[in-house]
């Protein structure tokens, strides 16, 4: 039993809780509900919703667009990731040296990552143009090939993973925290013992910020399996014959999920997507977080 100023205690408490409870169960809790009851019904967004089973489900695994669309995203994804990774952690040691004026240097690395993502796709457009871009530019001072990056479907999905990298500063912002922590007694100790700079790297600084790089691992997946602005940002879309990008190769999943609910009229079918999409998204963090047991150092593990 409770007692009186414990009960008031709590009455206190769910009473200051109370608008972040009705914005939970209203913004967060009905929607997700709701996504999945449209997910068993044929709803064009309008009228009443007619239920139909799981006849959105077998008619998704048998969509060609929406087997091209997860292809899409993984190949993507599994660019984009890692060399996020690598260069945010670049990055952060970059900006992790003692030099005259290091503010500045952090915040020229850091600059790109707040410019807004439709600004740097503009620029990206300009940067890649095959008759008077800067990156041909320097391919043909160099004697490399010509490469049309935006209207070559094999260059597509690289070029959007290059363009990604602008926004590593984020990730390499909370990465440099994670090496400001390290104690400095580790590597003097590591130096008196011989060991050379690759060796402190990967026995010490790479163990240490293990879970910041699973952190940002996390969002990196997932900001990779939601890729949408930058293609509909390159393809409008989608030209007249449906087609996003040469050959399909930026269709990629949101987008598509975002055609089939608002240029289509098909909830029923985007909400049976973004169930399919919440699983696994789900799976993929399980999977992760348990193989992170096997390789995140943390400073209480025994």
């Amino acid at each position: 039993m409770m007692t009186r100023s414990e009960k008031r205690n709590f009455r206190n408490g769910l009473l200051f809780t109370t608008p972040w409870i009705i914005g939970f169960l209203g913004l967060h809790l009905y929607p997700i509900g709701y996504t999945f009851y449209l997910s068993l019904t044929e709803y064009s967004g309008f009228g009443k919703a007619a239920f139909i089973g799981l006849s959105n489900f077998n008619a998704l695994f048998h969509d060609a667009l929406f087997l091209t669309s997860i292809k899409n995203t993984l190949y993507y994804s599994f660019l984009m990731v890692p060399l996020n990774m690598i260069v945010a952690v670049c990055i952060a040691l970059a900006m992790n040296h003692d030099v005259r004026e290091t503010a500045v240097y952090r915040a020229i690395l850091y600059l790109p990552s707040i410019l807004p993502a439709f600004a740097l796709v503009f620029v990206w457009i300009l940067f890649t143009n095959p008759q008077y871009g800067i990156l041909n530019a320097a391919f043909r001072f160099f004697g490399l090939p010509f490469i049309d990056w935006i209207g070559d479907a094999r260059y597509t999905k690289p070029s959007l993973v290059l363009l990604a990298q602008f926004g590593a500063g984020g990730p390499a912002l909370i990465i440099l925290a994670a090496l400001r922590a390290i104690p400095t007694e580790l590597y003097e100790s590591a130096e008196i013992d011989g060991a050379g700079v690759f060796t402190k790297f990967s026995r010490i600084t790479i163990p240490l910020i293990t879970p910041i790089i699973l952190f940002n691992l996390i969002r990196g997946i997932n900001g990779a399996l939601q890729v949408f602005m930058q293609a509909y940002i390159l393809t409008s879309g989608g030209d007249r014959t449906g087609a996003v990008g040469p050959q399909n190769s930026l269709y990629f999943y949101i987008l598509y999920l975002f055609n089939n609910a608002f240029k289509y009229s098909r909830m029923g079918y985007a909400a049976t997507m973004s169930v399919v999409f919440f699983a696994f998204t789900v799976l993929i963090a399980f999977l992760i977080f348990k193989s992170g047991r096997k390789w995140v150092y943390y400073e209480t593990s025994e």
